[in-house]
């Protein structure tokens, strides 16, 4: 995060929020295709070395996570739908969420193309919440 040089970082508390986006791929597959919605949900390689770069809720009660072989994925999971990932259209919606957020807090800085880390150091007193 840039630092305000005005700022004594000696003195002051920061707040500063991870905010990871958890199923960011499934969401974006879902936008594209609604059918999905509700339904077990894969993103992932397709070949017998394939591995889950995502999975939505309904996958995981059954035991898949992220980074797990493909083949192990659809043994646990075998009315899953398995859909190949993106790049063009996770790339474009993560813009969209960037600019939601960076015009939202003071401080942001994109960690990945689903995680951002955001200080929120002062927000109360904008917003009057406290």
């Amino acid at each position: 995060m840039k630092r305000d040089s005005n700022m004594d970082w000696q003195d002051s508390k920061r707040f500063v929020s991870h905010l990871d986006l958890d199923t960011f791929f499934v969401s974006v597959e879902r936008l594209k295709n609604s059918q999905f919605m509700g339904k077990p949900l894969i993103v992932g390689g397709l070949s017998d070395r394939g591995v889950v770069a995502a999975c939505s809720y309904e996958t995981r009660k059954f035991g898949v996570h992220s980074a797990m072989p493909m083949k192990l994925a659809l043994r646990l999971c075998p009315h899953a739908i398995v859909v190949r990932g993106d790049s063009e259209s996770y790339s474009y919606y993560s813009r969209l969420v960037t600019d939601i957020i960076a015009e939202s807090v003071p401080v942001m800085e994109k960690a990945s193309i689903d995680e951002f880390y955001v200080d929120l150091t002062g927000v109360d007193s904008f917003f009057r919440m406290w």
